[in-house]
């Protein structure tokens, strides 16, 4: 074993053999233990494209039912069942998922990492949308799915109009898989800021880092909304808090805003990383560089800002004030000049190089003609007294998959068969490519097309059946005839790819000539990517990728050996890139699959009420979570080690920045987005209640108080010098949590039997939110208390302190808010 601070120096040979042994993944069983992004990316991607399958299957049936008139092919439940299922699979299981597999796989190799910052963290992430979706596959086989459509909208989905487990699958499901997305934003903001090679500042990133990372930050803020509203309605169903029944001071409105709050973004969040592929494969397929890279993270930047302004775009026809739609439709309207920047942009590329007409740029050619149209129909949508005549006619259904289908899935194609060649080593046969590429560009457009003209005839969405001698049966037809040669098309496809690891031409690198780092390594690529890393001193999608791979491939660049036997790669400074420590990741584990098992016996707890074993699985999943924590080598210091020649930096966790602490502030923003929205809601509900007065239970002030002296006892003990003062601290602040958590209960038990209004029921959310963060406050502050008496933590090994006093912190502020916000709206409705 190598000294930790003079590790040796091998041959090429040699240390990629070493590389091996240390990166390895193992092989059959052990394969399920795989935290390795390579493993991870082609999971997330391989599963998406099976729920894109089977989303496809249910896309045909409900094409099937509509090419007649008075078709009784399906009924009006199965019809519900299957419609709700195409949207939710296409949605939430296959857009967004395979994207994040695309980027876990490729985005560590286009900054220069070997890995990602947190590999068990994307494991775990994997392991929740398999499960996740799974559950809704599973309730669709078994006749149990949602049929509410796939944005649930109330009072449809409440337990009065869907009865059944069928909405809480639903509600309980996607919320398991979002965990997925939350943990993806953070793993690739965290990656894509802290892990890029030594050397590649925020200007020379490539252009698809800056896509993924405004996307992420994009799903950190976006999909709160979403999960709080799933868990309020799921609140309502399972024990009868009103958030969402007029009746009782709720407001069906709620949900809309809270699902279109995520639902337009998610519009976004799909097209954007599509958008990045093509702005990667463009210039490499032109033989050009990209023209406006500038200007095109500028535009991307803005789009995403624009996106949480478009959310009532959605609700024209709900009866907001006119001031309102006014400005809705304006920003709907001016989101269009930062997408049209980056299409001229693209356009312009193309027109300054010379493009070959390979199988990637066909489809890239195919998604300018579908994208422009639907980008048509969408402005055409802006407009109030268009929509209000369109909306929820088979017109918006066009629209959606015109900008959807043609903003996501032709570039998928594009970028599925640029860098397949990296994935599996051989270059496409070509065979069917082009053919496969015709019946889907036909198909597709024959499909949708027809619905612009059935909806402006009138065509409602979410019909199963129709009149015979209707004007719309002709065009019903024409568009299930499309979409049967679509989907043999995807066939073609799917054969094209078999043969393509059968019978493609194996090569070693670089096939396109491209300038960014990910081709400067064999192919299929090693666990750890890069046999050392690469120092980059230009932009990083213009790079000399033959020469960089020689002097990679021979160790000559930052950390070109095995130390310890240990997975290393360079952390670098958010903005300048320049090299700061060195992280130590973790290998192979099962902890993330048995987190997600439990995870997993959580929500179907919730789902079959045994609220009990939902308790004691949550205990389980927080004790997992500590077992994650590394031990080895975490009780020594091991002050600067040697990085390339005498560049020394330290270690992760002897350095007050280190990756984890930048992922607790990710997941506190994300965090204070649920906060925020509950608290919106909170406002909303008492404006809708129109100054209905209502009694109230006792204060939460004895909570209040625990709560703060618990945080801020804990923060004086995280900041404490010695020893015995921080155990002090922590003692004092674990009683305080424990009492907190005894008066929580206390006033929540008080409360959930006195809700008979939605404003209690937001009272009651509050407190169930302050509950559970305490709850982690009080784990969180035990758990640094034993690290702190075990000899983990010292001067510079303080991470674990850090943590813990950012949740703190945050608790802090949130219980202190909350108790204003709920006095205030106490002062405002109370009455009896």
């Amino acid at each position: 074993m190598n000294d930790v601070r003079t590790p040796k120096k091998h041959s090429s040979l040699r240390l990629h053999r070493e590389l091996n042994e240390v990166w390895s993944s193992g092989t059959g069983f052990r394969r399920l233990a795989a935290v390795n992004h390579t493993v991870i990316g082609k999971r997330f991607m391989v599963t998406a494209l099976v729920f894109f399958a089977i989303g496809g299957f249910l896309g045909m049936l409900i094409r099937t039912q509509l090419a007649t008139s008075s078709n009784a092919f399906m009924d009006a439940e199965q019809y519900a069942q299957v419609f709700t299922m195409h949207g939710t699979i296409m949605m939430f299981l296959f857009a967004i998922p395979f994207f994040e597999g695309l980027s876990i796989y490729v985005l560590p190799k286009l900054i220069g990492a070997r890995d990602l910052a947190f590999p068990r963290l994307s494991a775990y992430g994997y392991w929740c949308y398999l499960f996740g979706g799974g559950m809704l596959i599973f309730a669709l086989i078994g006749g149990a799915a949602p049929a509410g459509g796939w944005f649930m909208y109330t009072p449809l989905s409440s337990s009065q109009y869907s009865p059944g487990i069928n909405a809480d699958i639903w509600l309980l499901g996607i919320t398991f898989v979002e965990i997925s997305a939350i943990s993806a934003a953070i793993e690739i903001i965290v990656t894509i800021l802290r892990l890029r090679a030594p050397g590649m500042s925020l200007d020379r990133m490539p252009v698809f880092a800056w896509y993924m990372l405004v996307v992420a930050a994009m799903m950190l803020i976006g999909f709160p909304p979403l999960i709080l509203g799933s868990i309020l309605l799921e609140a309502e169903r399972a024990f009868d808090i009103p958030f969402f029944d007029p009746q009782r001071g709720g407001s069906p409105l709620l949900w809309q805003h809270l699902f279109w709050l995520f639902g337009h973004p998610e519009v976004y969040i799909i097209f954007l990383p599509a958008a990045g592929a093509l702005s990667t494969i463009i210039p490499v397929l032109a033989g050009t560089r990209l023209i406006g890279y500038n200007i095109i993270v500028a535009a991307l930047i803005a789009m995403a800002f624009l996106s949480f302004g478009l959310w009532v775009h959605h609700m024209y026809t709900v009866g907001i004030p006119h001031v309102a739609l006014s400005f809705f439709s304006a920003a709907s309207a001016l989101v269009t000049i930062p997408t049209a920047i980056q299409i001229f942009a693209w356009l312009g590329t193309i027109a300054s190089g010379k493009p070959t007409m390979s199988v990637p740029m066909l489809h890239i050619l195919g998604f300018f003609c579908v994208f422009v149209i639907g980008g048509l129909t969408g402005v055409m949508l802006a407009m109030v007294p268009f929509d209000q005549q369109a909306h929820d006619t088979h017109f918006v259904v066009a629209h959606l998959h015109y900008v959807l289908v043609g903003g996501f899935l032709f570039p998928m194609l594009a970028g599925l068969y640029y860098w397949v060649p990296h994935i599996s080593g051989r270059q496409p046969v070509q065979h069917l490519s082009r053919a496969a590429f015709w019946m889907i560009f036909i198909g597709f457009n024959l499909t949708f097309f027809m619905m612009h003209l059935t909806g402006l005839l009138g065509m409602p969405r979410r019909v199963f059946s129709y009149p015979e001698a209707s004007p719309w049966e002709w065009l019903n037809l024409l568009s299930s005839i499309g979409s049967f040669i679509m989907a043999a098309g995807f066939m073609l496809v799917v054969l094209d790819f078999a043969l393509l690891f059968r019978y493609g031409r194996a090569f070693r690198r670089n096939p396109w000539d491209a300038g960014t780092l990910e081709w400067a390594m064999p192919t299929p690529p090693a666990a750890y990517a890069f046999a050392s890393q690469p120092e980059v001193t230009a932009r990083a999608d213009s790079l000399p990728i033959n020469r960089i791979a020689a002097t990679l491939a021979a160790g000559k660049g930052y950390l070109g050996f095995v130390r310890s036997r240990k997975m290393e790669t360079m952390g670098t400074d958010a903005v300048t890139g320049a090299p700061l420590q060195i992280v130590v990741l973790p290998g192979p584990s099962f902890l993330p699959l048995l987190t997600a098992m439990s995870t997993a016996v959580f929500f179907i707890a919730l789902l079959l009420k045994a609220y009990p074993v939902a308790v004691f699985a949550l205990v389980i999943i927080a004790l997992l979570f500590l077992a994650w924590t590394p031990n080895d080598d975490a009780r020594q210091e091991r002050g600067p080690v040697v990085a390339r020649g005498e560049e020394r930096f330290p270690l992760h966790y002897e350095c007050a920045d280190a990756p984890s602490v930048m992922a607790m502030k990710l997941a506190l923003i994300a965090d204070t987005t649920l906060f925020s929205s509950l608290l919106f809601g909170g406002l909303f509900l008492w404006i809708s209640a129109g100054g209905e007065k209502i009694v109230w239970p006792q204060s939460i002030s004895l909570q209040t108080v625990f709560l703060l002296s618990a945080a801020v006892a804990a923060i004086f003990g995280a900041l404490a010098r010695h020893l015995r003062a921080a155990v002090t601290m922590s003692i004092i602040s674990t009683i305080a949590y424990v009492a907190a958590i005894v008066c929580g209960a206390m006033v929540l038990r008080e409360e959930y039997t006195a809700v008979s209004n939605a404003i209690h029921g937001v009272s009651t959310a509050v407190n169930v939110y302050l509950l559970l963060h305490g709850f982690v406050g009080l784990i969180l502050v035990a758990f640094g208390c034993w690290r702190l008496s075990n000899g983990y933590v010292s001067d510079r090994r303080r991470n674990d302190l850090r943590i813990g006093t950012l949740w703190h912190v945050h608790l802090l502020f949130a219980t202190g808010i909350s108790f204003l916000f709920l006095q205030t709206l106490r002062s405002l409705t109370e009455g009896g």
